[in-house]
């Protein structure tokens, strides 16, 4: 008999003592601030790196940037060089790790990028691409969703688009901004 209570203690005591960890590692995780990220779908699809720092300033409010940079040369991908700061506002139903879950954000958008234009040439009577750089500044509106789980790694979907507002002629009227995003909180 004393075997069986003694036994069943140390059962209670093991699970009290895993209760305490798993609320410390809650903790822990709505203690950390900074997220970094990857956009996976552009490094895969072609050279073409973007990288996101996010601070979280509360569970439904971030702020941060992005950068984008394109090892393509070519008429493959137009923007050569962006810099995005956001705002994010998040609407989950759960505040367990918060800065989760549909978020709605804000961006503006700098881009240096290469555009070719197919003119008609009349002295040889030919057309070709005329390769023409712009630098171009925009204004837009991002919608997603985030994912988080407890031991800190992050899964993004962005998907938004915005329009010019200054630049050359010669820039597109509007720009896309979304992504696969994999990242990490800490």
């Amino acid at each position: 008999m004393k075997k069986i209570v003694l036994l069943t203690l140390m059962a209670f005591g093991l699970g009290g003592y895993a209760q305490t960890e798993t609320d410390t590692t809650r903790v822990t995780i709505l203690e950390r601030k900074h997220e970094v990220k990857l956009g996976a779908v552009k490094l895969l699809a072609g050279p073409i790196f973007e990288g996101t720092y996010e601070y979280i300033h509360t569970r439904d409010f971030t702020f941060g940037s992005s950068v984008l940079y394109s090892f393509i040369d070519g008429e493959d991908y137009p923007e050569n060089f962006s810099i995005t700061p956001f705002a994010r506002f998040y609407f989950q139903e759960s505040k367990e790790y918060g800065a989760q879950g549909f978020f709605v954000e804000g961006f503006l958008k700098y881009v240096n990028g290469t555009d070719f234009d197919n003119r008609y040439f009349p002295e040889d009577n030919s057309y070709r691409d005329v390769e023409r750089d712009f630098n171009t500044a925009a204004v837009g509106l991002s919608l997603g969703k985030k994912w988080i789980n407890n031991t800190g790694f992050v899964f993004e979907i962005l998907i938004g688009g915005g329009r010019n507002f200054a630049g050359d002629d010669f820039a597109p009227d509007a720009v896309f901004r979304g992504d696969f995003n994999i990242g990490y909180r800490f």
